[in-house]
C-alpha cells in the first residue's frame, strides 16, 4: 500500500519541488533575447576588461542597473567557468537567487506567524509562502534568466525574514534589514528598498508593537548600514567619473512612461503574473482587516502597496519589473491558505491538477512528435515553426522529465487531504511544467532564439580587417548578442565620422532604403522562424 504524503510538506519535500522548478532550464541553451542577454554581455565584459565597477554591453557603458547581480554572476563563472560555458555558469547565480528567496521567504512567514501559533501551523504558514512564490506564473521564466531582478527578490525577502526579530533583537534585525536594503539598491536601483524603507517608518508609527525604543534603535541601525552599502558603487562611480555618475543618476531620475499609464498596466499584468498570490492576498487582508496594525500584517501589504507606487512612477512598463510584487504578496497570502473555504480550496487544488496535468501531457505529446514524427500534423506544425531543426535524444533530459512527471503524479495520487494540498500541487505542477519544457523542448526554443548563428554569420561576411562598424536600430539585445557571440562591436551612426560598414535591424517589409543610397547589402540574416526581425549589414560603396 503507497503511503500517503503529510501536508504541510517537510522541508525536504519543499526543497524537492523547489529544485525541480529552479535547475532545469539554467544551462543548454544560448543566451535569449532581452534581459538574459544583455545581463549575461555585461558580465562577459567584466571578465574579459577586469573593470567589475563599470557594466559595460558592447564596449559602451550600461548604467540601467547598479552590478550585484553580475558582480555575483561573475564569480559563479570563475569559479565554474571550467565545467560549463561562460552564459551557463553566469546563469547559475539566477538560481543561487531563487533558492535564496525562496528560503528566507520560508523563514519570514515562518517567523512571522508567532511564537503562540503551534509548531505546524508555523511550517504551513512558511510553506505556503515559499509555495506561493514559486507558483508565481511571472516567474517560470523569469526565475531562469540572467536579470538583476532576481538578486532585489532575495534581498527583498531577506528584508522580511529580518523583520520578525525587530522587537526582540533591534540591533541585529536593523543590521540585516538594511544590509537587505543595501543589496536591494544595489540590484535593482531605488525602486525596492524605498518601498520596504518607506513600509517599516510608516509601521514604527502605526504599529503600537513597534512604537518604542527598541524600534527607534532598529531605525537606526537599519539606516546607518543602508546608506553605508548602497552608497558603495555610487561612490566608487563618482570617484572613477564624475561624469558617468552623471549618466547614472540622470538615468535613475528619469520617469519612463506616465503614472497612470503604468499603473494600469502592472495593475492587469499582476492578475496573471501574480497568479495564485494576488487573490490570496486579498482575501487575507479581508480576514485580517481587524488586525491590520500588526506589523506582520501591515508592512507587507504597505510593500506592496508601495511597491506598486514604485514601478509605476519608475517605469517602463516591462514585466520582469512586477517581480518586486511577488515576494509581500506571498507573504500576505500566507495565512489565508489554511483558512480558505473548503470550497474554494478545491477549485484552487482542482484547477491547479486539471491545467499543469493538461499543458505538460502536451508538452510529451510535442516531444514525441519532434521525435518521432507522430502524430504528424503536430509534427509538421513543429518543423514550419523551425525549419532545418532536428530533434534528438537525450538520455538525461527524458530522465529528469520522466522523474519529474513521477513526483508530480504522485503528489497528485497521494497525497493526504489538507488545507495547503492546493498549493502544494499548484507549486509542484508549476515546477513539472517547466521541467518539462526545459528538458524536452529546450533544444528546440533554443533553435529559435540563439543569436549565435545570426552573430557568427554576419561576423563571417565582415571584411578582412573592419575596425568601424556603425548601427542603425540596433536594440541593446541585439548589440549584446553580437558581441557576446562574435565580437562585434558597433558604434552610434555619426555623418560626420562615416563608418565603411553598418549594421541595422528590422522587418522585411522595411528593408528598401533602410541605410540609405550608396550602400551595397552584404548579409540579411535572422533566427529560424523569425519573420518580424532582420539583421542586415551594408558596405558603403568607394
Amino acid at each position: 500500500m503507497n503511503r500517503r504524503l503529510a501536508l504541510p510538506p517537510s522541508f525536504a519535500v519543499l526543497a524537492l519541488i523547489a529544485l525541480a522548478f529552479v535547475l532545469p532550464g539554467l544551462a543548454d541553451h544560448d543566451p535569449w533575447k532581452t534581459f538574459d542577454v544583455i545581463t549575461i554581455e555585461i558580465t562577459h565584459q567584466m571578465h574579459l576588461s577586469g573593470d567589475w565597477l563599470v557594466p559595460h554591453v558592447a564596449g559602451e557603458p550600461w548604467l540601467e542597473d547598479p552590478p550585484l547581480y553580475p558582480w555575483v554572476a561573475l564569480g559563479f563563472a570563475k569559479a565554474l567557468g571550467w565545467a560549463l560555458q561562460f552564459h551557463e555558469a553566469v546563469r547559475l547565480a539566477s538560481g543561487a537567487f531563487v533558492l535564496g528567496a525562496l528560503a528566507l521567504l520560508y523563514l519570514a512567514a515562518r517567523q512571522w506567524a508567532g511564537q503562540e501559533e503551534e509548531k505546524r501551523a508555523r511550517r504551513a504558514a512558511g510553506a505556503s509562502a515559499m509555495l506561493l512564490l514559486i507558483g508565481s506564473v511571472g516567474l517560470i521564466v523569469h526565475a531562469h534568466e540572467a536579470v538583476s531582478d532576481l538578486a532585489s527578490l532575495t534581498a527583498a525577502c531577506g528584508a522580511f525574514a529580518a523583520l520578525p526579530l525587530a522587537a526582540r533583537r533591534p540591533l541585529a534585525a536593523g543590521a540585516a534589514f538594511g544590509a537587505a536594503l543595501g543589496a536591494a539598491f544595489l540590484a535593482t536601483g531605488f525602486v525596492v528598498p524605498l518601498a520596504l524603507a518607506a513600509a517599516v517608518l510608516l509601521a514604527h508609527l502605526v504599529c503600537d508593537e513597534w512604537r518604542t525604543r527598541r524600534g527607534a534603535a532598529f531605525l537606526a541601525v537599519a539606516l546607518l548600514v543602508a546608506l553605508a552599502l548602497g552608497a558603495s558603487w555610487p561612490l566608487a562611480l563618482w570617484q572613477r567619473s564624475p561624469l558617468l555618475f552623471g549618466e547614472w543618476w540622470a538615468q535613475t531620475a528619469t520617469l519612463r512612461g506616465g503614472l497612470l499609464h503604468n499603473l494600469g498596466y502592472f495593475v492587469l499584468l499582476a492578475t496573471w503574473f501574480a497568479w495564485p498570490a494576488w487573490p490570496l492576498a486579498a482575501w487575507a487582508a479581508w480576514i485580517r482587516r481587524r488586525r491590520w496594525r500588526e506589523p506582520r500584517q501591515f508592512v507587507p501589504l504597505a510593500a506592496a502597496l508601495f511597491s506598486l507606487i514604485g514601478i509605476s512612477l519608475a517605469g517602463p512598463d516591462q514585466d520582469v519589473n512586477a517581480i518586486a510584487l511577488l515576494a509581500p504578496l506571498a507573504l500576505i497570502a500566507a495565512p489565508a491558505v489554511t483558512q480558505l473555504r473548503r470550497g474554494a480550496a478545491a477549485a484552487l487544488d482542482w484547477f491547479g491538477v486539471m491545467t499543469f496535468g493538461l499543458f505538460a501531457g502536451l508538452v510529451w505529446l510535442g516531444y514525441v512528435a519532434m521525435l518521432a514524427g507522430v502524430p504528424t500534423r503536430i509534427a509538421h506544425n513543429f518543423a514550419k515553426l523551425a525549419p532545418g531543426f532536428s530533434l534528438h535524444f537525450q538520455p538525461l533530459a527524458f530522465a529528469v522529465a520522466l522523474a519529474a512527471t513521477l513526483g508530480w503524479l504522485y503528489l497528485v495520487l497521494f497525497t493526504a487531504p489538507s488545507p495547503t494540498r492546493g498549493v502544494t500541487r499548484w507549486a509542484a505542477g508549476v515546477a513539472l511544467l517547466w521541467a518539462t519544457f526545459a528538458t524536452l523542448w529546450l533544444p528546440w526554443a533554443d533553435y529559435l532564439s540563439s543569436y549565435r548563428p545570426v552573430a557568427l554569420q554576419i561576423k563571417s561576411l565582415l571584411p578582412p580587417g573592419a575596425t568601424c562598424i556603425a548601427r542603425a536600430k540596433l536594440g541593446p539585445a541585439q548589440r549584446a548578442a553580437l558581441s557576446y557571440h562574435a565580437g562585434i562591436v558597433t558604434h552610434e551612426r555619426d555623418p560626420l565620422k562615416p563608418c565603411p560598414l553598418l549594421l541595422t535591424e528590422g522587418s522585411p517589409a522595411h528593408e528598401a532604403g533602410a541605410a540609405g543610397p550608396g550602400w551595397t547589402k552584404l548579409a540579411d540574416v535572422g533566427r529560424p522562424g523569425d519573420r518580424d526581425e532582420r539583421v542586415r549589414l551594408y558596405r558603403r560603396q568607394r
